[in-house]
């Protein structure tokens, strides 16, 4: 069915800071190692702990034996050199077996960015502040950023890993897809970082290449963009490189086609989408906030779209991106076809809401490659549309240990879950039968007629998110869809087979629920995915009420409070009858 897990070769040790552990022996950040007292840790250190021990994810507790019982918090126990065992049927070896499930954000611009404004080291320590393990530094590929950025921000990055030790800090960039969008591209951290990203900008940047229309040409050298990223790794240039595009139904101009013919050309660098954008205080309605579109999502078609898009996917759903929202939508078709293609969440930040920060007036972008440091001029930035990293969007990955290696492998295995505004702490979901199982991201190979079912242990909010209140999990979606092999026509975006097949009530926000699927006996290839929701909003989706009755709410523009509509989303897993 054309999905395989794909590893990656290449591992020559070139990078050059020290805290690339490595991903089976290395150590914990001191927040999430119970042999660490509190009484050692920094403050930043153990507002950590105490939102993972509120959480009941950190030693003893209702979550820690059993919910995650899988998870992060355990893994401090593990004997050094063990391997993660489970998941017989993930293809890799790896299930959700002492797994980290480390927080992060892959879209953050800073001063080298021209429309941002903050240092590197703003954006880490209030990542981390706000309980992330995992950052990507992307300011905008441009003809400045290729010409200086790229070599300007990497001793900022450099210092701030060296600065924040348990927050792993890549360097990456924002590409501008030729013929299409945006995108995040990252690399591991190593000495050829800052040569690969520059060379990749100069050569493949729709924007450095003016290769920005919507031409067989330019979309031929998106192609080669990312043949030249799997290039750099296989010849070890840098030991890993991942691509994800960023707020894909934005402007209309990633086709179908388009995104099939990246994740076909390179599955191992071309993995996903945003399937929630960043800039989910753009919606905050005036005077409180800039009262635009949630995700800046409130545009309408243009010389680059692709025709058949609807009307609808110019707008976010519950703050989610059209192509994820939409239950038989786009991101299913993809899926139906087997392809891995995985979901994430970022904040996109550039100029975070109620921030007090402005750029300062004797900056000169275009002479220097970024902007001066920000001045704190004492006033509230209230038309920002932003959040800070971790504020309100996370994207949580299944590592098997804390190092840029495991975060790089848990995207590409798709072992990812993403929250809004701390709906839920912790989410594992095993799909068993024929005494196997497998996680997200994974595939479950059964005999024909096995009795299947999806297992989720849900550990609640358990506390007040950074607005300032305890959000209530009031229902949780179970989706199914028919595997029916490739897609006849490139440009299609329809599931017919996928739709909602169970719902479950919670009306909980503490302590944890377990909640049970049964999907029966298998004798056909499918795939399951999860969602959850506040239920503040919701709506018929775009495919009627058969297919998904209590789905996300279009979002109005201007009058869409991102803290009144929580969602979260997990990643699929497959089942393969034999």
């Amino acid at each position: 069915m054309g999905h395989g897990h794909h590893h990656h070769h290449g591992h020559a040790h070139d990078h050059d800071h020290r805290h690339d552990h490595d991903p089976e022996t290395g150590p914990l950040p001191a927040a999430l190692d119970t042999a660490v007292p509190d009484s050692e840790l920094s403050p930043d250190q153990l507002s950590r702990r105490t939102m993972l021990r509120r959480a009941g994810l950190l030693g003893a507790g209702v979550a820690g034996a059993s919910v995650l019982g899988s998870s992060a918090f355990q893994a401090a126990a593990a004997a050094p050199g063990t391997r993660p065992t489970g998941n017989h049927g993930n293809g890799n070896g790896r299930g959700n077996r002492r797994m980290l499930w480390l927080a992060g954000d892959h879209h953050i611009h800073t001063q080298y960015s021209s429309d941002a404004q903050y240092r590197v080291a703003d954006q880490v320590r209030n990542g981390a502040r706000y309980g992330l393990d995992w950052m990507v530094i992307t300011d905008h590929g441009s003809l400045n950023h290729s010409r200086i950025g790229v070599e300007k921000v990497n001793p900022d990055i450099k210092a701030a890993r060296e600065s924040f030790p348990d927050t792993l800090v890549f360097q990456g960039l924002e590409w501008n897809i030729p013929a299409a969008e945006h995108a995040t591209v990252f690399v591991h951290p190593g000495k050829n970082e800052v040569d690969v990203l520059k060379r990749f900008e100069i050569g493949y940047d729709g924007s450095v290449n003016n290769a920005s229309a919507d031409t067989p040409e330019n979309e031929a050298l998106a192609i080669s963009g990312l043949d030249f990223l799997a290039e750099q790794v296989q010849r070890r240039k840098v030991k890993d490189a991942l691509m994800l595009a960023n707020h894909p139904s934005r402007k209309g101009i990633d086709s179908p086609h388009e995104i099939r013919a990246w994740r076909d050309a390179q599955p191992t660098i071309a993995v996903g989408m945003e399937g929630a954008p960043g800039h989910q205080a753009a919606g905050i309605a005036e005077p409180g906030g800039p009262g635009g579109g949630r995700g800046y999502y409130d545009s309408s078609p243009g010389a680059g779209s692709f025709p058949a898009y609807p009307a609808e996917s110019y707008r976010t759903w519950g703050g989610f991106d059209w192509m994820t929202a939409t239950v038989g939508g786009l991101w299913d078709s993809l899926l139906a076809e087997g392809k891995p293609w995985w979901i994430s969440a970022n904040s996109d930040s550039h100029s975070n809401y109620a921030d007090t920060a402005t750029r300062p007036a004797d900056t000169d972008f275009d002479r220097d490659g970024y902007h001066g440091d920000p001045v704190y001029s004492g006033g509230l930035n209230l038309n920002a549309g932003d959040y800070w990293p971790g504020q309100y969007s996370r994207t949580h990955v299944g590592a098997t240990g804390f190092s840029y290696a495991a975060v790089m492998e848990g995207i590409r295995d798709g072992r990812v879950w993403v929250d809004h505004g701390g709906l839920i702490s912790g989410l594992d979901a095993q799909l068993r039968g024929g005494n196997r199982s497998a996680t997200l991201g994974g595939t479950l190979q059964v005999r024909r007629g096995t009795e299947v079912e999806l297992r989720l242990e849900i550990a609640l909010a358990n506390g007040a998110n950074w607005a300032g209140f305890v959000p209530t999990l009031a229902r949780v979606d179970v989706i199914r869809g028919e595997v029916t092999g490739e897609a006849r026509d490139r440009d299609g975006f329809r599931a017919p087979g996928t739709k909602v097949a169970k719902s479950f009530e919670v009306n909980r926000s503490t302590g944890s629920v377990t909640l049970t699927y049964r999907l029966g006996k298998v004798d056909r290839p499918l795939y399951v995915r999860v969602r959850g929701t506040d239920g503040n909003r919701s709506q018929v989706g775009l495919h009627g009420a058969a297919t998904d009755p209590h789905g996300p709410a279009l979002d109005v523009v201007g009058d869409a409070d991102p803290w009144r509509d929580l969602w979260f989303y997990a990643n699929p897993i497959w089942v393969l009858p034999s």
